[in-house]
């Protein structure tokens, strides 16, 4: 089968010509698809106008460890709907414990705690969806 360049070009331009990112072009048995990713042309870094001078009055350390999603899904704080929560603000927990579980495809996934500390924000709310790499929880 000889692929037939014209098409391909025509689609391209029309990929810039709609702003678009994809086009999928059939004809009997033969199927070519264009895509390419969404750069925009105009960005320009901002440089600032003014310098700000920082004194060590301004920096404040945060001793926080953060508690991120390992994956994509539905959070749930406790193991059933009504039930004891894992985990809540104030609370001492140890490395391992579970701080939540999140549902992915009908799988239930503990969340354990990758050190021991103290719970200080619990950030997601029970049955929120949470992204892969989201904080879920704050430990002092």
């Amino acid at each position: 089968m000889k692929i037939n360049k014209n098409i391909i070009k025509e689609l391209n331009d029309y990929l810039d010509e709609f702003n678009l990112t994809e086009i999928e072009y059939t004809e009997k048995d033969v199927k070519v698809k264009v895509s390419k990713s969404r750069v925009s042309k105009n960005f320009e870094p901002s440089t600032p106008i003014h310098e700000n001078k920082i004194t060590k009055e301004d920096i404040s350390v945060d001793n926080s460890k953060k508690i991120i999603s390992p994956i994509i899904g539905t959070a749930y704080l406790a193991p059933e709907p009504g039930g004891k929560k894992f985990t809540e603000a104030g609370r001492k927990i140890k490395k391992g414990d579970t701080v939540m579980i999140i549902e992915a495809m009908k799988t239930m996934n503990h969340v354990p705690s990758p050190t021991e500390g103290i719970i200080k924000e619990i950030t997601v709310e029970d049955g929120q969806p949470v992204e892969f790499g989201q904080t879920i929880a704050i430990l002092e």
